[in-house]
C-alpha cells in the first residue's frame, strides 16, 4: 500500500522507510515530552535503541503501518502509526462481537507545520490501511491533559468509551502488601 499524497507540493505523505527511523525516534521522544509536559532532554542510548527496534519491526509487520509527512528541502515533519488487532469492539455494545480494530498510536506533526493539513492527510493514510485490513473500528488513546489532542480527535468523531489507568507494578505490589 504505497500512499504518496502530495498537497500542492508543500508536503508529501508516504509510508515510512528504514532511512526515516532515526527522525521518527526523535518524534516519539518529542511526543512523550509534550504529553508529560516535561522539558526537552536527550534519550539514553538504550531508549533510542529500543525505539529503533520497535519501529524497525513495524516496517516489516503486515499488520502495522507508519506514515510520514515530508516537506521538500526540510525533511520529515510528521508521522502516524497504526496497528491492526482482533478486539472485542467498542465497550458499550449489547452483544459479543469480535472486530478487527485499528489502533492509532503516536501521531505527531512538528508545531511549525501544523495547520497545513498534514494531520488529516496522515490520518487518511492510516484509515485507508485499517480499511484495507478489514478493521471496522478505530481506537486510540491520548493523555487526558492534552486538550489539543482531545479537540482534534473529538472533531473526527472519536468518543471517550472508558478510562485507562496506569501504575508501576512495584506501586501496586506495595499497596497490596499493606492490605490485609
Amino acid at each position: 500500500m504505497a500512499s504518496k499524497k502530495t498537497s500542492a507540493n508543500r508536503y508529501r505523505v508516504r509510508e515510512a522507510v528504514e532511512d526515516d527511523l532515526t527522525v521518527l525516534v526523535e518524534f516519539l521522544a518529542k511526543l512523550a515530552l509534550h504529553v508529560a509536559g516535561a522539558p526537552h532532554h536527550r534519550l539514553t542510548s538504550d531508549e533510542r535503541d529500543r525505539l529503533l527496534a520497535v519501529l524497525r519491526s513495524s516496517l516489516t509487520d503486515g499488520n502495522k503501518q507508519i506514515m510520514v509527512a515530508e516537506v521538500p528541502q526540510v525533511g520529515l515533519v510528521g508521522m502516524g502509526y497504526i496497528y491492526i488487532s482482533l478486539d472485542q469492539g467498542i465497550w458499550e455494545q449489547t452483544s459479543h462481537v469480535q472486530y478487527r480494530t485499528g489502533f492509532i498510536d503516536d501521531v505527531w506533526v512538528e508545531p511549525e507545520f501544523r495547520k497545513l493539513g498534514i494531520f488529516p492527510d496522515l490520518l487518511r493514510g492510516l484509515v485507508a490501511f485499517a480499511e484495507s485490513h478489514g478493521a471496522s473500528e478505530l481506537v486510540l488513546e491520548y493523555s487526558a491533559t492534552n486538550r489539543e489532542a482531545r479537540a482534534a480527535w473529538t472533531r473526527l468523531g472519536f468518543k471517550t468509551t472508558g478510562v485507562r489507568a496506569a501504575a508501576f507494578t512495584s506501586t501496586v505490589q506495595k499497596a497490596l502488601a499493606g492490605r490485609p
